[in-house]
Protein backbone atom coordinates (compact mmCIF):
# COMPACT_ATOMS: atom_id res chain seq x y z
CA UNK A 1 0.00 0.00 0.00
CA UNK A 2 1.24 3.40 -0.48
CA UNK A 3 2.90 5.77 2.28
CA UNK A 4 1.14 9.12 3.32
CA UNK A 5 2.48 11.39 5.83
CA UNK A 6 -0.17 13.28 8.08
CA UNK A 7 1.24 16.30 9.42
CA UNK A 8 -0.11 17.99 12.54
CA UNK A 9 -0.10 21.51 12.66
CA UNK A 10 -1.30 22.97 16.39
CA UNK A 11 -0.64 26.57 17.91
CA UNK A 12 2.49 26.30 20.51
CA UNK A 13 1.20 27.15 23.54
CA UNK A 14 4.42 27.74 26.71
CA UNK A 15 4.10 24.59 28.68
CA UNK A 16 3.94 22.35 25.43
CA UNK A 17 2.33 19.10 25.78
CA UNK A 18 1.66 20.32 29.42
CA UNK A 19 -0.92 22.34 28.12
CA UNK A 20 -3.11 19.49 26.04
CA UNK A 21 -6.28 18.53 27.69
CA UNK A 22 -5.92 14.94 28.35
CA UNK A 23 -9.00 14.06 26.74
CA UNK A 24 -6.88 15.28 23.68
CA UNK A 25 -3.85 12.97 24.41
CA UNK A 26 -6.23 10.32 25.32
CA UNK A 27 -7.88 10.54 21.31
CA UNK A 28 -4.11 10.49 19.99
CA UNK A 29 -3.86 7.08 22.26
CA UNK A 30 -7.10 5.81 19.76
CA UNK A 31 -5.32 7.16 16.84
CA UNK A 32 -3.38 3.57 15.82
CA UNK A 33 -6.84 1.35 16.35
CA UNK A 34 -8.73 3.73 13.95
CA UNK A 35 -6.22 3.53 11.49
CA UNK A 36 -6.71 -0.20 11.82
CA UNK A 37 -10.16 -0.56 11.57
CA UNK A 38 -10.46 1.79 8.73
CA UNK A 39 -7.98 -0.78 6.86
CA UNK A 40 -4.93 1.42 6.76
CA UNK A 41 -1.74 0.62 8.87
CA UNK A 42 0.06 2.99 11.30
CA UNK A 43 3.93 2.68 10.29
CA UNK A 44 5.09 5.52 12.68
CA UNK A 45 4.42 8.06 14.68
CA UNK A 46 6.21 11.15 16.49
CA UNK A 47 5.54 14.70 18.83
CA UNK A 48 8.16 17.00 17.91
CA UNK A 49 9.87 19.31 20.04
CA UNK A 50 8.70 23.07 20.24
CA UNK A 51 9.62 25.15 16.99
CA UNK A 52 12.31 26.64 19.03
CA UNK A 53 14.59 23.68 19.25
CA UNK A 54 14.67 24.01 15.54
CA UNK A 55 17.24 25.60 12.74
CA UNK A 56 16.38 25.92 9.21
CA UNK A 57 18.51 25.69 6.75
CA UNK A 58 17.99 28.18 3.44
CA UNK A 59 21.12 28.72 0.74
CA UNK A 60 23.69 27.50 3.71
CA UNK A 61 22.34 30.02 5.86
CA UNK A 62 21.66 28.05 9.41
CA UNK A 63 19.13 29.75 11.74
CA UNK A 64 17.89 28.86 15.21
CA UNK A 65 13.84 28.28 14.90
CA UNK A 66 11.99 28.19 12.98
CA UNK A 67 12.09 29.97 9.32
CA UNK A 68 8.97 31.39 8.97
CA UNK A 69 6.59 33.32 11.47
CA UNK A 70 2.77 31.37 11.48
CA UNK A 71 0.22 30.66 14.18
CA UNK A 72 0.59 27.16 14.14
CA UNK A 73 4.04 24.83 14.18
CA UNK A 74 4.35 21.47 13.48
CA UNK A 75 3.57 19.47 16.62
CA UNK A 76 3.90 15.50 15.04
CA UNK A 77 3.49 13.17 12.46
CA UNK A 78 2.05 9.94 11.43
CA UNK A 79 3.35 7.75 8.83
CA UNK A 80 0.95 5.55 7.20
CA UNK A 81 -0.17 2.75 4.77
CA UNK A 82 -3.74 3.99 3.03
CA UNK A 83 -5.35 2.30 -0.48
CA UNK A 84 -5.18 6.09 -2.19
CA UNK A 85 -5.04 9.65 -0.92
CA UNK A 86 -8.77 9.63 0.02
CA UNK A 87 -8.33 6.79 2.39
CA UNK A 88 -5.24 8.80 3.98
CA UNK A 89 -7.58 11.85 3.90
CA UNK A 90 -9.96 9.74 5.94
CA UNK A 91 -7.67 8.71 8.38
CA UNK A 92 -6.39 12.15 8.85
CA UNK A 93 -9.56 13.10 9.94
CA UNK A 94 -8.95 10.74 13.50
CA UNK A 95 -6.17 12.99 14.67
CA UNK A 96 -7.32 15.34 17.03
CA UNK A 97 -6.43 18.62 17.09
CA UNK A 98 -6.85 21.81 19.63
CA UNK A 99 -6.17 24.97 17.40
CA UNK A 100 -4.60 23.91 14.04
CA UNK A 101 -5.32 21.20 11.29
CA UNK A 102 -2.88 18.34 9.48
CA UNK A 103 -2.15 17.87 6.25
CA UNK A 104 -1.94 14.36 4.13
CA UNK A 105 0.85 14.45 1.86
CA UNK A 106 1.79 11.00 -0.25
CA UNK A 107 5.54 10.26 0.33
CA UNK A 108 7.73 9.56 -2.93
CA UNK A 109 8.64 5.33 -3.05
CA UNK A 110 12.42 5.26 -3.03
Amino acid sequence: MPQYAILIFEQETPNGIADIPPEILEEHGRVEARIKASGGSLVSGFATMPSSSARAIRDDVVTDGPFIESKEALAGFFIIEARDLEHASEIGRFVPIMNGGVEVRPLMNG
